[in-house]
């Protein structure tokens, strides 16, 4: 029985492991409620890193040095000597599951500035070989730009980084020796995320994702706020990136193209392949600068075909091409978040007309309000039945009323889930958003977020169930998490 009460207890604390308000409150419960949440705490101890925590940190790290290495340390240093007599309760370490190497270098620059600068590589070794070693294994690893420590000649590293199923790598000047070194190691990878930087980008990352044996979701970040494609450097005060390293880096990831199932890119692609990913689920598709006209030739006709697509997310602005990956995706679309931008009367229209045309699943969708759309939005209410989920993004207070009625009065009766993020207080009356949650007494009480602005007093309890405030900026966050 008391085996059963731990099992659960412990799925509880995994459902809160997010919340490490709750999580530390209840480390002091009992010894059995201690020993079940320190290693949640501590599968990822830098997903909460701050200043204020970086001393703490690190005093819990050394604290795990051998009595050797500690002595060492203390006869270089006699300002470490109190921290270095802690002992710590649990062996933290051995809990770890994900080894961000960004977050120890800032750790690193924190002690150079509160420790003589000639320890600083001493101190590095000892804190990099107590995380890479037999008695480790990690799942997420984090690679920093400039990095050029060669992790994957330390003793155990083949052991600790064997199952590494998640890669996030800046690939500015890091090094090519650290990139083929764990590609002889790191097959396992299903996750990538690439920060890839205007220039200096290492083309042995390339070996890295050739070395995955199932890769199933990638994001391709650009760093800067200009970007422009090119084959040669240009003088602009934009960014640029040489598309011979994007043609590159696309081409290895076709070559994954039947197991990649989530894709997110903020550039057009270089390559066709989009058209390639025929398994495809998720696509998040974005333009970090809208004032360059980007194009997304592979997109641009109507023969790209994404056959299992069942989320989209994106903030393009060309209406035929996102017309396009709407229309052509057999009906699959379940979830489409159009993100913060305005199109004229007849493009929105089109947009709305594929969407309920090609989309009898839909469950949740995102778009900007404009009252000339009305009676389209009003057919997509009633053709799309299983609609739970509609997040608004309304610009002016013209035909606010008119939404609230159509709701009310042509809402599938699966729709409870409303998002209204309005950009001004004075576009949203008391009197009209009253009558919207008078007029759905009576149907599914309805979870509501609302721009922090909003008539919250107006609420009623019996009609909405869950109220909170839209906290998230509209670009870029995640939509779905009702």
């Amino acid at each position: 029985m008391s085996k059963l009460n731990k099992d659960i207890l412990y799925l509880i604390f995994e459902e809160l492991q997010d919340d490490t308000k709750t999580l530390y409150s209840s480390l002091s419960v009992n010894k059995t409620w201690c020993e079940l949440i320190v290693p949640i705490l501590w599968r990822n101890p830098w997903k909460f890193l701050t200043n204020r925590s970086e001393i703490l940190l690190f005093n819990v790290i050394i604290s795990h040095l051998s009595d050797e290495s500690k002595n060492n340390l203390m006869i270089q240093d006699n300002d470490l000597f109190k921290i270095l007599l802690q002992k710590p309760l649990f062996n933290y370490i051995s809990f770890c599951r994900h080894l961000n190497l960004n977050s120890i270098d800032l750790i690193i620059y924190f002690i150079e500035r509160n420790y003589s600068k000639s320890n600083i590589s001493v101190i590095k070794n000892e804190i990099l070989n107590l995380f890479i070693n037999e008695n480790t294994r990690f799942t997420h690893l984090y690679i920093p730009q400039r990095f050029d420590y060669q992790i994957h000649l330390i003793p155990g590293a083949k052991h600790c980084f064997s199952e590494i199923v998640f890669l996030s790598c800046n690939t500015n000047r890091v090094s090519g020796n650290v990139l083929i070194g764990l590609a002889e190691i790191c097959q396992s990878i299903k996750e990538l995320e690439l920060s890839i930087e205007s220039s200096n980008n290492n083309y042995e990352i390339i070996k890295l994702i050739d070395a995955s044996k199932r890769l199933i979701s990638v994001r391709l970040k650009t760093s800067g706020t200009g970007i422009v494609l090119c084959t040669y450097p240009i003088r602009s005060s934009l960014y640029y990136i040489e598309e011979s390293f994007h043609i590159i880096l696309e081409n290895s990831l076709m070559r994954h193209a039947h197991t990649i199932q989530y894709f997110n890119i903020d550039t057009p692609p270089a390559t066709g392949i989009l058209s390639s990913l025929v398994n495809l689920k998720r696509l998040e598709l974005y333009t970090i600068n809208r004032n360059i006209k980007l194009k997304f030739n592979s997109l641009e006709d109507n023969t790209i075909s994404l056959p299992s697509l069942q989320i989209l997310k994106t903030d393009i602005s060309q209406t035929s091409t996102l017309r396009n990956l709407i229309v052509n995706t057999n009906g699959n679309l379940t979830k489409i978040s159009i993100d913060n931008i305005f199109r004229s009367k007849t493009d929105n229209e089109n947009i709305i007309k594929a969407i309920y045309q090609n989309c009898p699943n839909l469950m949740f969708l995102k778009l900007v309000f404009i009252i000339e759309n009305i009676l389209e939005l009003e057919k997509l209410l009633i053709k799309c039945q299983c609609l739970n989920g509609l997040y608004f993004h309304i610009l002016n207070l013209i035909g606010l009323d008119k939404l609230f009625e159509m709701l009310t009065r042509s809402s599938p009766t699966s729709l409870f889930k409303f998002k209204f993020d309005i950009i001004s207080r004075e576009l949203i009356t008391p009197e009209s958003f009253k009558l919207f949650i008078n007029n759905w007494k009576g149907r599914h009480p309805m979870l509501l977020q609302i721009s922090p602005y909003g008539c919250t007093d107006l609420i009623d309890s019996e009609v909405v169930k869950k109220f909170d405030y839209l906290r998230s900026n509209w670009s870029y966050s995640e939509d779905f998490e009702w």
